[in-house]
């Protein structure tokens, strides 16, 4: 039961970053909030733990928060705003995973400590960052869309959770089947995968539910950049 009531304080942890990230520094705070959590969420991912008798991985937490941002920008911002935050996270997993390859490369000194943790750590990189890239963009920009639609067909404010809900529940489904079947397919037995696949999934739809309210609160928020935009 630790896991269970850690990973709940672990949760609550996460949703207090982001929103003092967003509080403190606006719109530049959710881009630079993406590209942290890109890279965080596939690094976290490497680690698996047990919960109620199922294997899991870590990172679905993190993670989430992305799909939180980009709801956010597209609900204050626009869908244009938050296609430029799936960019970002783009290449800042692109970007992580050429410098950390280059790194291991470099011949360590004899009493150097730190290569063959980085070995174990970021010598699984480029699967996992085929995997994240391919998941990644395809889940992010099928829920912006899903957003964007929702939200043409909700608009009223008290339906946001319908637009959040409603285009990660879909969006995260891809994702997590990409994911799993790129980066782990092969690597684990079929059972363990299953059971990741599963665990992953249900972990990811109950932080989607989490993120709701919020969402809520830092809609609420209000900063210069969205002055100007609704005074234009």
């Amino acid at each position: 039961m630790f896991n269970f009531w850690f990973g709940i304080l672990f949760v609550l942890v996460n949703f207090l970053f982001f929103l003092a990230c967003y509080r403190w520094f606006g719109k530049t705070g959710l881009y630079a909030w993406v590209g942290v959590a890109t890279v965080l969420a596939n690094i976290q991912v490497v680690k698996t733990i047990e919960l109620f008798g199922l294997v899991m991985t870590l990172g679905n937490t993190m993670y989430g928060t992305i799909y939180l941002t980009s709801d956010l920008l597209n609900e204050k911002y626009g869908e244009k705003e938050a296609k430029k935050a799936v960019w970002f996270g783009f290449f800042t997993l692109i970007m992580t995973t050429v410098i950390m390859q280059m790194v291991l490369v470099f011949q360590p000194q004899a009493d150097d400590i730190a290569q063959e943790p980085m070995k174990q750590l970021f010598g699984l990189m480029p699967r996992l960052a085929l995997a994240s890239l391919t998941a990644y963009v395809v889940s992010q920009f099928t829920d912006v869309k899903i957003y964007s639609f929702l939200k043409r067909i909700f608009p009223r404010p008290n339906q946001l959770w319908i637009r959040n809900n409603g285009s990660t529940i879909v969006s995260q489904l891809l994702d997590t089947l990409i994911f799993c079947t790129i980066a782990f397919a092969n690597v684990y037995s079929w059972n363990i995968w299953f059971d990741i696949f599963i665990t992953t999934y249900l972990i990811k739809f109950v932080i989607s539910v989490a993120t709701t309210p919020v969402l809520y609160i830092a809609r609420g928020f209000v900063h210069k950049e969205n002055a100007r935009i609704h005074s234009e």
